[in-house]
């Protein structure tokens, strides 16, 4: 089976400048004038004993105006890690993909440029499963800048499931799951009383110690990690992220999957080390993502409808985690956890935190409630990647596609 590895890098602007108003956030980016993590897990690729596989190195920039800069520093990286990492490393930037917008506008396939877009964790993500469908691949693996390799087996691990039937059920997705840099694997440690009263940390170590920790091996999964997930092209040429979802594109997509009859399958050998650098944004707008994304999905689960070739999930097929954030009372879940946070700003002198905290609660009941059908919105997106997949798999206009996608420098 042929292997492509995506790892897409987050680049932003020099330090002393900083974010500008209509930069795109991301959790922690890497300013062009830092090194950043890239060369580090590209060189830990050189642990592994199986090399017989791509890698393709998406560098995302958070702003237009930086994304040739951003290409060139992301190049300069990858030739000094290919040095010793002893891999096929590839580059793929801004430039790359507008020759493959040309291309398929060129071919009259002007419908599927939206698809296919360097904006937004769920667009990256499915440039992750299109640059291993032109390179004709097998298997993608989704790795983060932000982690290292230390188990030698790992491309084997890759390998030893997916595509393969175990207990009548075909494999078509692999998830791994992280190692935390002090060896502990629980979630934070000391918790405030609003994140008891919200909860989420408790229902993921909960999670952890049901899917993870304990055998089987191979077992179906309510959650994935997505800087460690194997999918299968019979997945990733059907179903695609949801630009839609503002975060947790990784959860999300494993709904997807499930909603269009494909498994998900965790696999507690499949680890690597995850070294993150600090998040910089306040801890009401972490819950605050994590609200919107919650209400998102509870909406796409609630607007399911009957279809032929379809599941339907229910909150409960996602328990412990994230199912206990897609019923009935999460709105009071919202406002318990939401007024706990204000009075901790207030007990530190923190206003402004105070009241963002408090408005988490009056954007959950109106400004992030979807103004149409996610399910709805879903088909209709699966629909036309599905098309974008099958018209880029002939001779003609996928032999240009791979012309762009496999080159190593700018």
């Amino acid at each position: 089976m042929k292997v492509c590895m995506v790892i897409p890098s987050y680049w932003a602007r020099e330090s002393k400048e900083g974010w500008r108003a209509g930069d795109a956030v991301y959790d922690h980016p890497t300013p062009l004038d830092e090194d950043g993590t890239l060369y580090r897990v590209l060189q830990s690729l050189y642990v592994l004993d199986d090399k017989d596989f791509q890698v393709v190195v998406i560098a995302a920039a958070t702003a237009r105006d930086i994304e040739g800069r951003v290409e060139k520093k992301v190049a300069g990286i990858i030739d000094e890690a290919s040095r010793t990492a002893n891999v096929d490393i590839k580059l793929f930037a801004q430039s790359h993909l507008g020759k493959i917008h040309g291309l398929l506008q060129s071919c009259g396939m002007d419908e599927y440029v939206p698809l296919l877009q360097l904006g937004g964790y769920s667009n990256i993500r499915n440039m992750c499963l299109f640059i291993p469908h032109i390179l004709g691949s097998d298997i993608a693996v989704l790795i983060d800048d932000d982690e290292v390799f230390e188990d030698t087996q790992f491309i084997g691990k890759v390998k030893e499931f997916i595509g393969h039937v175990v207990e009548d059920r075909t494999v078509h997705a692999v998830a791994g799951y992280y190692l935390q840099p002090d060896s502990d694997n629980s979630t934070i440690k000391e918790r405030s009383p609003w994140m008891e009263y919200w909860g989420q940390y408790k229902a993921m170590d909960e999670g952890f110690d049901k899917i993870i920790w304990t055998g089987p091996r191979l077992k179906e999964t309510p959650f994935v990690f997505g800087g460690n997930m194997v999918i299968h092209r019979e997945l990733f040429t059907v179903v695609p992220f949801d630009p839609d979802v503002p975060r947790g594109e990784d959860i999300d997509y494993l709904i997807n999957a499930r909603m269009f009859g494909f498994s998900f399958f965790l696999d507690n050998k499949l680890s690597i080390r995850h070294l993150p650098p600090s998040k910089s944004h306040p801890m009401w707008m972490q819950l605050r993502e994590d609200i919107c994304r919650f209400i998102y999905e509870r909406a796409k689960l609630e607007g399911q409808v009957e279809k032929e070739g379809m599941v339907r999930v229910a909150p409960e097929d996602l328990d412990p985690y994230p199912g206990m954030f897609l019923r009935i009372n999460l709105e009071e879940k919202i406002e318990g956890a939401c007024q706990l946070l204000s009075e901790e700003y207030i007990e530190q002198g923190d206003t402004i935190g105070s009241d963002e905290a408090l408005q988490n609660i009056e954007l959950a009941m109106t400004n992030v409630v979807p103004g149409s059908n996610p399910f709805q919105n879903l088909c209709e997106l699966q629909k036309r990647w599905k098309g974008l997949m099958e018209s880029t798999s002939g001779d003609g206009v996928n032999s240009g596609l791979r012309e762009i996608i496999d080159v190593k420098k700018m």
